[in-house]
């Protein structure tokens, strides 16, 4: 199954700057919530969905790891530390602010929900900067084979019928997961600044590099740092082999919103993510090490009663 997102991926620079920003803001005065309900999720299934229509965080089937992501904007790797539930405890979460739904902007929900993980949770941490792996990108020695899309405009937001991106980039709840969600019409191609991804593939239309810097370092659990030089907007089909227990996507293996489909087979002559890289678009990735600013879990307690 292939979702597709707008292209909001944060480049993985961006990324590290947003969570400095984030961790700054534990010492000082933040918004937050005026009611939050926070249930346990014991359905089993894979739908996993988070976002904020009109000002209301709506999170579901969601874990501790996945709101702190989405809370500092940062990536799992960044996450080090904390207990086992964290990943294995799954939580339905909605939250108001006060005065009722209202458009709020992304950075102000991000910050709302640290309230939130720091009141019902009591999330207590520090933040260092360690020398861990790291990928860097750069163009294979036969050269660049990414396309360029023809038109370089900047895609203009998600029009009707187009299924959006959350505060982050996640994908929104639609009617149906996967291509149906997104086409423009009956038929249709998947609109300017989509981005889609599969178990074992990638599809994009009219996105800069650094989205494709973002989903490769999600897929590979490193930072990513680009030294390719290449600019504008590219048209991206990336088909690779995934390993075992690989996964796909912000949230995982399926769509909020759509069917629970059963994994494609794999086929056990294809391509490795590095090999599909380097052939299908003509970069590379060489393994590096670098400086990466990380969140230390230093305690953490199972949600408080509503």
């Amino acid at each position: 199954m292939r979702r597709y997102i707008a292209c909001a991926l944060l480049p993985i620079v961006a990324i590290a700057a947003i969570a400095m920003h984030a961790f700054s803001q534990a010492g000082n005065t933040r918004p937050s919530f005026d009611v939050a309900s926070i249930k346990p999720n014991n359905s089993g299934t894979n739908r996993i969905g988070i976002g904020a229509p009109g000002g209301t965080f709506n999170a579901t089937n969601v874990t501790l790891r996945l709101l702190i992501r989405f809370a500092y904007r940062i990536q799992d790797f960044q996450i080090l530390g904390g207990p086992k539930w964290m990943d294995t405890d799954h939580f339905d979460v909605l939250a108001k602010p006060e005065g009722g739904a209202r458009p709020t902007p992304p950075e102000q929900m991000a910050l709302m929900v640290q309230s939130l993980l720091e009141d019902r949770f009591q999330l207590k941490f520090h933040r260092e900067t360690r020398e861990l792996p790291t990928y860097t990108l750069v163009v294979a020695k036969d050269g660049p084979k990414i396309k360029l899309s023809a038109d370089q405009t900047p895609p203009g937001p998600p029009q009707p019928g187009e299924r959006g991106a959350g505060p982050r980039g996640e994908p929104g709840a639609g009617p149906r997961g996967g291509l149906d969600a997104l086409r423009g019409g009956p038929g249709g191609p998947p609109p300017r600044g989509a981005f889609g991804m599969g178990r074992g593939s990638m599809f994009a239309s009219a996105v800069p590099l650094s989205t494709l810097v973002n989903a490769l370092s999600q897929q590979l659990g490193r930072p990513i740092i680009d030294k390719t030089d290449l600019k504008g907007l590219f048209d991206i089909q990336l088909q690779w082999t995934p390993e075992l227990g690989q996964t796909f996507g912000p949230f995982g293996a399926v769509a909020p919103g759509g069917p629970e489909p059963p994994p494609p087979p794999i086929d056990p002559s294809g391509p490795s993510i590095f090999t599909a890289l380097q052939e299908q678009l003509g970069l590379r990735l060489e393994s590096t090490k670098g400086p990466v600013e990380v969140l230390v879990i230093d305690s953490v307690q199972p949600p408080s009663e509503n």
